[in-house]
């Protein structure tokens, strides 16, 4: 509830702003509250860009009184480890390396690693060492791409 209404208040300024909401995480660390916002923007978001988000974000949120709680408001870039979520995410990781977690087993397994060959019609096409499987997006639990340093 909180994460949707978050994303329905601040996408709009983000998207003003230039920056595009990649992931939002709402989570209890160590007994504190965390509401943690992933951005990025064309050419990569800088720690100023974060900053100057994070002011924007937190006075929005607190006029708004989505959370009535105290909570930590974290504002980064979604890094290497960039999760992968909407369509367009997989459409651009098209040829990539990727790890997928799926939350419903497919041919008895929730763990997968390979090339993303194809994504259509929701479905990812996906080339493991052992075979080319399809794996549909509505049931996936998390997926990143997975980098290959030195290649």
């Amino acid at each position: 509830m909180v994460i949707q209404e978050v994303t329905r208040i601040i996408e709009p300024i983000l998207e003003e702003m230039g920056f595009e909401l990649i992931d939002i995480e709402y989570l209890s660390e160590q007994g504190r509250w965390v509401l943690r916002l992933f951005l990025d923007k064309e050419g990569g978001i800088t720690l100023d860009d974060c900053a100057k988000a994070s002011r924007e974000i937190g006075d929005l949120i607190d006029i708004k009184d989505v959370i009535s709680h105290e909570y930590v408001l974290e504002v980064s870039s979604p890094g290497l480890n960039r999760r992968l979520k909407r369509d367009k995410d997989f459409l651009q990781a098209i040829g990539q390396k990727i790890r997928v977690k799926m939350a419903v087993p497919v041919e008895g397994r929730r763990n997968f690693t390979g090339y993303l060959r194809d994504f259509k019609e929701g479905m990812l096409n996906l080339e493991t060492a052992a075979t080319l499987v399809l794996l549909p997006l509505k049931d996936i639990e998390r997926a990143n791409i997975v980098y290959e340093f030195g290649h």
